[in-house]
């Protein structure tokens, strides 16, 4: 099916600068993510993740974890399995 409609959009350039590094590692465009994310709208007939704003305790969690603090690690899966036992 050929492409006929133009989507606009104003986003921030942080987001967009970052959006589109991703998807130059993933090969493709922009124009092509903006379409595999409306085909999942379309077949999902809704967003195709979940919305919802994290409480406290998890954006805390969220913002360590990118910054590399508190993080656990284990030297093998079996360490791993055996500390959610």
């Amino acid at each position: 099916m050929a492409k006929t409609e133009m989507i606009r959009a104003r986003v921030e350039l942080e987001t967009k600068q970052a959006a589109e590094d991703i998807f130059r590692t993933l090969g493709i465009s922009a124009s092509e993510a903006i379409t595999m994310f409306y085909r999942q709208v379309a077949l999902h007939h809704g967003i195709p993740f979940e919305v919802k704003i994290p409480n406290t305790e998890t954006i805390e969690a969220l913002n360590q974890a990118r910054k590399g603090e508190a993080l656990t690690t284990w030297n093998s899966v079996d360490e791993l399995m055996k500390s959610v036992e």
